[in-house]
């Protein structure tokens, strides 16, 4: 199909209802604890990209989704997201995210669950205010299969280089995320299953092409940037797609070897086997992957409208592949 070529910033169509998401991001009902404003205030100003209400912006705007109810699936998204990365952050004991203390920094460890869990009840509060059932139904699942994929790596073997274990556990960590964002996007826009399909299909495909460029970043990244140790997946003894293509192309290395025998606490070793896969040809072969899920998921949206929404969706999918952090 034959569209504009707009030449936009993906963010420039949404950039307006972003902060508009923002907003009903911090409202909450009235009663609530009055530290409940300090939780939501943080954890929204803290930034992030915003690139998932995108998503469900871009997508809406597409399909001719009305518009409130798509700030309010947005809202709830992202609300759904920074929920994962409070317990994530006290889970991996992380100290700062994009530059700011984390939550857990500030309040004791059952403080931070429990906000959290305050966050979690928000954005399904959120996703039930669209009052479309298969949305909330598509939440739930997404909500399972996070904490089912986080479940899975507390408990997983660390040092197994398997592909088929890396692809489930970044779809359940990141793709499946996006595959709600741009599904539900479509569940508000249209009763189409073809097209809905079609979405879904778009948001898988870049949130797993976004998950390998950040698995690329945690090799190549220094440590400003990327807030946290190189190879910081290598030290918890966690194999991301970079160290299985260096381990397919050099079975034998004894430094990855040892790795997957569990030596990874051992600093001169991890040293030697990260500028080893630095420098080896694994770091191209993985960002050529994420491009090749990134064409999928254009081309299972290439047939929808023409408009400067599709054209800014596609940006951003190649933008998932061209980031810096």
């Amino acid at each position: 199909m034959e569209r504009s070529r707009l030449s936009t910033s993906f963010f420039a169509l949404v950039a307006e209802h972003i902060q508009q998401v923002e907003e009903r991001m911090r409202a909450h009902p009235n009663g609530n604890h009055p530290d409940i404003d300090l939780i939501l205030e943080h954890l929204v100003s803290s930034g992030g990209k915003r690139v998932r209400p995108a998503v469900v912006l871009l997508t809406g705007g597409m399909l001719g989704g009305d518009q409130d109810r798509l700030i309010t699936l947005a809202a709830a998204i992202e609300l759904l997201h920074t929920a994962t990365l409070v317990h994530d952050d006290l889970i991996d004991g992380a100290l700062l995210r994009r530059g700011i203390p984390t939550l857990n920094t500030q309040w004791s460890s059952a403080a931070t669950v429990l906000a959290g869990d305050y966050v979690f009840a928000r954005s399904a509060g959120l996703a039930a205010a669209t009052g479309a059932v298969n949305v909330m139904q598509v939440f739930s699942t997404t909500l399972t299969t996070i904490v089912s994929g986080e479940i899975a790596q507390l408990f997983a073997n660390r040092g197994l280089a398997n592909r088929e274990d890396y692809y489930h556990r970044i779809h359940a960590k990141t793709a499946s995320l996006f595959e709600a964002a741009a599904g539900s996007a479509a569940m508000i826009s249209t009763d189409d299953e073809d097209i809905i399909a079609a979405m879904q299909g778009f948001g898988y495909g870049i949130g797993m092409a976004f998950q390998i460029v950040d698995d690329v970043l945690d090799f190549t990244g220094d440590q400003a940037t990327v807030g946290k140790p190189v190879a910081s997946d290598l030290r918890q003894g966690l194999i991301t797609l970079p160290a299985i293509y260096y381990q397919e192309s050099h079975p034998d290395n004894p430094d990855l070897q040892a790795v997957l025998g569990g030596a990874y606490h051992d600093e001169e070793l991890m040293r030697r086997l990260i500028a080893s896969i630095r420098s080896s040809g694994a770091i191209q072969q993985s960002m050529d992957e994420a491009r090749g899920f990134v064409r999928r998921g254009i081309q299972s949206a290439e047939n929808l409208p023409a408009c400067p929404e599709h054209d800014a969706l596609d940006e951003l999918a190649e933008y998932f592949v061209k980031r810096e952090a």
